[in-house]
């Protein structure tokens, strides 16, 4: 029917409906890539046409995994692999947000494609698979020279302190893998990946992070609370083990308030965190939280 309705001289293949959608767009938006072929052998067919949320035919396909569709697409010299949906959002962000490998390895073989730029929310196309746990797609771009790891998002979060939060070991430990990557990059609430995942109770990221030895385990929020003090106010028993086997934790660190670990998790009736941190020796803070800056890098 496509085959036949195109070889009328009158018909308009960039004709839009109300949702601004053409033909190609609904093709490549349902899947249906023998369509999106027979569309796409007409020379006046527009790739780049967006419909009313500002996506494009290549969008809809590289967010659903529809590797075919996305590479014919690929294949016209006139596509615009870069074109951003209404949340500023590339192609190549979206199939990375939902972890189609296929699609990113495609999108990534184009040297026009951006492998860093970011929607609005300042999160790359790298920190949405890092978001969502999708560790084939984060080694995709690690792999990358050009891709930067430590690209923070608005809210000065990076990859690394996402997958912390989420509690994505395999994402973290590939990450960890790359000696550029900042093991202590704070968000705006001055949080650091190791903070993020104490406060989360993710025992496995927390061990990947201290395991690094350029981890600062003292490192203190914006109410100077240090990843033991978070760790021991939520009862994570298992992390405040971790935490007090690393050499350099501070067990008496105190928050802003002057409450120290201990008094958190007997004051909430924590015992078994308590016990942990009584028979723990105090040590000299390796981390003087008031005297010491860490200067947080500057974006280009």
């Amino acid at each position: 029917m496509v085959k036949l309705l195109l070889g009328w001289e009158d018909v308009d293949p960039n004709h839009a409906d109300k949702h601004n959608r053409t033909p190609l767009g609904w093709a490549a938006l349902r899947g249906h890539k023998g369509v999106v072929k027979r569309l796409l052998q007409r020379g006046n067919v527009d790739p780049n046409h967006s419909d009313k949320y500002d996506q494009t035919p290549l969008r809809c396909p590289a967010a659903d995994g529809h590797e075919g569709i996305v590479r014919l697409l690929l294949g016209r010299e006139d596509i615009d692999p870069n074109r951003p949906d209404w949340n500023d959002r590339t192609p190549l962000g979206c199939a990375a947000g939902e972890g189609h490998e296929g699609a990113v390895e495609l999108l990534l073989g184009r040297v026009d494609v951006d492998p860093n730029r970011a929607d609005k929310y300042g999160q790359t196309p790298l920190g949405r698979a890092a978001i969502n746990g999708h560790e084939g797609v984060v080694k995709l771009f690690l792999e990358r020279e050009d891709v930067d790891p430590n690209r923070p998002d608005t809210d000065y979060r990076t990859p690394l302190g996402w997958a912390a939060v989420e509690g994505n070991e395999g994402a973290v430990k590939l990450l960890l893998e790359r000696g550029d990557v900042d093991p202590n990059f704070p968000d705006k609430h001055d949080q650091t990946p190791l903070r993020c995942a104490t406060s989360s109770g993710h025992e496995g990221v927390v061990k990947l992070l201290l395991g690094r030895g350029d981890v600062y385990p003292n490192r203190p929020n914006q109410d100077y609370r240090t990843p033991l003090g978070c760790a021991a106010t939520e009862e994570y028993g298992g992390v405040v083990e971790l935490l007090l086997e690393y050499e350099g934790v501070d067990p008496n660190g105190p928050d802003r308030h002057g409450g120290i670990p201990l008094s958190y998790s007997a004051g909430r009736g924590h015992g078994g965190v308590a016990k942990l941190l009584q028979v723990r020796k105090s040590k000299e803070s390796a981390y003087a939280p008031r005297l010491t800056c860490y200067k947080r890098p500057r974006l280009n």
